[in-house]
C-alpha cells in the first residue's frame, strides 16, 4: 500500500508474518482435531506450538530452493522439531488447506476492522440527515432546478444505500468466510469431513460445503462485489458533495484547516480534496471487481493463477476500504452546510410550483391536461419573478390560484413518513 494511504492496522494483517502466524493457527488447529480422534498422540498439538516459531526470513531462505510456500513454511517448523513431533505436522491435508483457510482468516480479520467504521460513518449520515431533515432544498433533475425537497433526504438517501452496503459486508461475514480441510482436489483422502467440521469451528469459520482443490473463488468475488456496491454508494455521495461545493452553487462548505491551502498560487480556493480524493479511491476500488470475477475461473479442481492476483489485490481493496471510510467519516465531521443559501435558492425558484400549480388547477381546467401544462409553462418561461409568474397564470388559465401557498406545506409533507419508512428498513447500526 501506498504510505499516504495506508492503514496500519490494516497493513499489519496481511504481512508476510501475519500470514505465516495464520498458517500456523490452521496447522495447530489440525493438530488438535487429529488428537481428538485419535490419530495424533495426546499432547503434539500442544508440544508442538510450544515450540514453533515464525521466522519469515527463513521460510523465504528454504522457498529459494523449494519454490513453494507452504513446504517452506512447514519445513521452517519442523526443523526445529523432534522426528516424533514433526511427522504429525501437516497431517493429512494439502497445502490450499492451509492457504486458503488461512486466507479467510486474513478476510475475517480485516473485516472485522471495516465494520466498526462502517458502521460509524452510517450513523453519521443518518445524523446528518436529521439534522437538516426540515431544511427546504432545491432539488435537481438533470442538473437544472426541479422541485424542492428536504436537504436531510440527501444525506437519507447515502445512508439507506451504505445500510444496504453494511448488512451484505455483515452476513457475508456470517455466512460466506468458508475453509477447508479436505485434502487433494477436495476428496478427504485422509481426513475426513467430520475432522475438517471440527478444524473449522476451532478457527471460526464455516465450512465450505464442497470445494475442489481450493475455496471456489466467487467467495472473495462477492466480497469484491459488496466493496464495488459501496464504492458506487461512496462516489454517488461524493459527487453531490462536489457539486455543492463549487464556487457557484455553494450550498456545502468541506472543513478548512488552519494552516491548510487551497492552491499554490491563489490564497482565496477551497477545495472539496476529500470529495475527489473518495471520488478516485472509489474508482479503484471498483476496478479490483474485475480481478476477483476472473478468478473465479480456474481450471479443473484448481490452479494458481488466482494466487497472484490475491497476493495485490486483496490486501490493498481491505485497506482502501477501510482508509475511505476514516476519511468520509472526518470528512462528514467537517462539513458545513450554508443552510441560509440553500434556503434561499428554495425561495426563489418560484418555477418549482409548477408542477403543484398544475394538479390544483386541472380539477376546474375545462380543457385537456396538455393545455393546461402549456399555459403554466408558457407562464414559467416568461415570468420574471414568482408575483408576474402567479399574475401570469391566473390570467392566462382563467382561474382562481389557490392562496398562501407554503413551500414547506407542500415540499415536506411527507418527509417525516420517508424517514421513518427508511428506519424501520434500516435499523440504526450499534
Amino acid at each position: 500500500m501506498v504510505p499516504r494511504y495506508e492503514q496500519k492496522d490494516m497493513t499489519a494483517l496481511w504481512t508476510d508474518e501475519a500470514k505465516f502466524h495464520c498458517f500456523l493457527q490452521v496447522e495447530l488447529s489440525l493438530l488438535e482435531s487429529l488428537e481428538k480422534n485419535g490419530i495424533a498422540p495426546k499432547g503434539t498439538a500442544s508440544g508442538i506450538r510450544a515450540k514453533a516459531r515464525i521466522r519469515p526470513d527463513r521460510v523465504n531462505e528454504i522457498e529459494a530452493t523449494t519454490h513453494h510456500d507452504v513446504i517452506a513454511f512447514c519445513t521452517s517448523i519442523t526443523e526445529e522439531l523432534a522426528p516424533e513431533q514433526a511427522k504429525w505436522f501437516h497431517f493429512g491435508c494439502t497445502s490450499s488447506d492451509v492457504i486458503d483457510t488461512a486466507l479467510s482468516l486474513q478476510l475475517k480479520n480485516s473485516i472485522d476492522l471495516i465494520l466498526p467504521e462502517f458502521r460509524k460513518v452510517t450513523r453519521q449520515l443518518r445524523q446528518k440527515a436529521e439534522d437538516h431533515k426540515n431544511l427546504l432544498t432545491i432539488g435537481r433533475s438533470h442538473g437544472m432546478f426541479a422541485e424542492p425537497m428536504s436537504f436531510g433526504q440527501k444525506f437519507l438517501s447515502a445512508f439507506a444505500e451504505f445500510s444496504r452496503r453494511l448488512n451484505e459486508l455483515e452476513e457475508f461475514a456470517k455466512t460466506e468466510v468458508t475453509g477447508k480441510m479436505s485434502g487433494a482436489v477436495g476428496n478427504y483422502t485422509v481426513l475426513t469431513p467430520s475432522i475438517e467440521t471440527d478444524v473449522l469451528t476451532r478457527l471460526g469459520l464455516s465450512v465450505e460445503p464442497v470445494s475442489t482443490q481450493v475455496v471456489p473463488r466467487d467467495r472473495l468475488a462477492k466480497f469484491a462485489s459488496v466493496a464495488a456496491l459501496y464504492a458506487s454508494a461512496l462516489e454517488r455521495f461524493e459527487i453531490e458533495i462536489r457539486h455543492l461545493h463549487r464556487s457557484d452553487v455553494g450550498e456545502v462548505v468541506e472543513g478548512f484547516l488552519p494552516g491548510q491551502m487551497g492552491s499554490s498560487t491563489m490564497p482565496h480556493k477551497k477545495n472539496p480534496i476529500a470529495a475527489e480524493n473518495l471520488s478516485g479511491i472509489a474508482r479503484l476500488i471498483r476496478s479490483y471487481l474485475t480481478v476477483a470475477h476472473e478468478n473465479v475461473l480456474l481450471w479443473h479442481e484448481r490452479d494458481i493463477s488466482h494466487s497472484s492476483a490475491e497476493r495485490l489485490y486483496l490486501p490493498d481493496l481491505c485497506g482502501l476500504w477501510l482508509y475511505s471510510l476514516r476519511r468520509l467519516s472526518k470528512q462528514l465531521d467537517m462539513l458545513h452546510v450554508e443552510s441560509a443559501r440553500v434556503r434561499a435558492k428554495a425561495d426563489s425558484a418560484f418555477q418549482s410550483l409548477s408542477s403543484f400549480y398544475l394538479h390544483a388547477l386541472l380539477p376546474h381546467w375545462p380543457g385537456n391536461r396538455d393545455a393546461l401544462y402549456a399555459v403554466i409553462q408558457k407562464a414559467s418561461f416568461e415570468s420574471k419573478d414568482a408575483a408576474d409568474f402567479h399574475a401570469r397564470l391566473s390570467t392566462e388559465s382563467g382561474l382562481t390560484l389557490p392562496k398562501d401557498v407554503s413551500l414547506d406545506a407542500v415540499y415536506l409533507k411527507a418527509v417525516d413518513e420517508t424517514f421513518k419508512r427508511v428506519d424501520k428498513a434500516y435499523p440504526l447500526p450499534t
